[in-house]
């Protein structure tokens, strides 16, 4: 009698606490997988980065276009002297303390230059182009990353759950061991095993829970949503996950994603620049031809003036030594300490680099997705496995809990029979959401959106 009070208290309170989880559950924001990726592609702080570079590269193209126009410069000089000095009226040596002001405008174009300037252009648009890419590809990057915290969180929390049964089980198993003992029909063996199996279970659902939690976390994470944050995702509905070989070719889908694949076309792109570098270097080889055109004038005053003529008044002075000017300079790159040289090699060799490391993206693309099609095929496998085994060990747990019932199974059979059922249920859970990410996989690699 007063272990079955006991009993209604507990799932009294269990059911209080329920009730409330289910209330903050509800209070809690729901994310779908699509919601998830849009908040991480909105909020997501490499993407702000990658965006800034991109913005800095859409200046250096303006400014490079910049650079072809003419430079326009004017300066004014100012100089008050003491002592003898250079009479401006009379020119005549005198001790006087003067004020002169010469002032210019000039201006100068490059006429050729060996076309380093336009090539800069161009190879500023290829970079420009480069680093738009480059933020595609953190998107890319990034929603996969999205869709595997998700799946992470889904996985867990069918582990917490199942985690939760087996305790709820063990549970019910220990209050029916001490009915029996009080009736004389078990043992403290038996309550000692029993009691064990809670213990177990009660480590287990722990574990299940703390992983839930840190998958959480990183799905938080990459949303940029504060830790103090909550919310839930929403479980797709993937009980009859359909298990078919996958229809596409491992070089079907390479070849689809070098056409569409954000890292291809960024080491494409880097290439390119870096060949436009070179043409950028060897303009250093060529004569630079400029023309350049000049006004300018000055005034002077004696402060302490006693020549035999007035001093003239300022636009008279601005007037009469008004000058004009234009001129080409041609200059021709002799020797300069090889500079030139070093500057076409370094390109070239750079160039090289980048040819490298594209084609190191495309082999590692090209391995990349042949391993992920093998990993399907053998989480296909896995997944038939596994669900045949839970499927069994189900089966075979409720013919021993049936006979336990009745006293025909000892408490340790009972104990083996659950808790095989368990790591078969865990297994197939674990089988069934790694199928599931190995099918978005390809998906992503198909440049197909990724939803469930």
């Amino acid at each position: 009698m007063k272990m079955f009070t006991k009993n209604k208290f507990l799932t009294g309170f269990a059911l209080i606490v329920g009730f409330c989880v289910s209330q903050n559950v509800r209070a809690q924001e729901v994310i779908t997988i699509q919601q998830a990726v849009d908040n991480t592609l909105k909020n997501n702080l490499q993407i702000k980065q990658a965006q800034f570079s991109a913005a800095l590269s859409e200046e250096n193209l303006s400014q490079s276009k910049y650079a072809l126009y003419p430079t326009v410069n004017g300066s004014i000089n100012p100089n008050l002297t003491f002592g003898r000095g250079l009479d401006q009226t009379t020119f005549q040596v005198t001790n006087q303390t003067s004020l002169y002001t010469s002032g210019n405008l000039s201006t100068n174009i490059d006429v050729f230059q060996g076309f380093a300037k336009i090539n800069q252009i161009r190879q500023n648009k290829t970079l420009l182009e480069a680093d738009k890419s480059n933020i595609d590809k953190v998107k890319n990057d990034l929603i996969l990353q999205v869709v595997t915290a998700y799946l992470q969180v889904l996985y867990n929390t069918d582990l917490a759950r199942a985690s939760q049964d087996q305790l709820d089980i063990s549970n019910k198993t220990l209050i029916r061991e001490n009915a029996l003992l009080d009736a004389g029909n078990k043992t403290l063996a038996d309550i000692s095993q029993a009691k064990s199996q809670v213990a177990t279970a009660e480590l287990n659902l722990t574990n299940a829970q703390n992983q839930l939690s840190v998958s959480y976390l990183t799905l938080g994470q990459l949303m940029e949503l504060a830790p103090s944050q909550k919310f839930v995702v929403q479980a797709p509905i993937i009980d009859n996950i359909q298990v078919t070989p996958t229809t596409n070719d491992p070089d079907e889908i390479f070849d689809n994603a070098m056409k569409i694949f954000p890292d291809i076309k960024l080491a494409n792109l880097r290439s390119l620049a870096a060949k436009q570098a070179i043409d950028v270097a060897k303009g250093a080889y060529s004569p630079r031809l400029s023309l350049g055109a000049g006004l300018s004038s000055s005034y002077s005053y004696q402060f302490n003036y006693a020549g035999q003529f007035a001093q003239q008044s300022f636009t008279d002075q601005i007037n009469q030594r008004f000058g004009q000017s234009i001129g080409m300079s041609i200059q021709i790159p002799i020797f300069n300490g090889f500079t030139a040289r070093s500057g076409v090699r370094r390109a070239k060799i750079n160039y090289n680099s980048t040819l490298t490391q594209e084609q190191l993206a495309k082999n590692n693309l090209n391995k990349v997705i042949f391993q992920a099609t093998t990993d399907l095929k053998a989480a296909q496998s896995r997944f038939v496995s596994t669900q045949n085994a839970f499927n069994a060990q189900k089966d075979a747990f409720y013919v021993v809990e049936q006979r336990y019932n009745v006293g025909l199974v000892n408490s340790l059979d009972y104990s083996t029979a659950q808790t095989n059922r368990n790591k078969a249920e865990i297994d197939f859970i674990q089988a069934k959401y790694d199928l599931l990410f190995r099918a978005k996989v390809i998906d992503y690699y198909l440049g197909k959106q990724i939803n469930f």
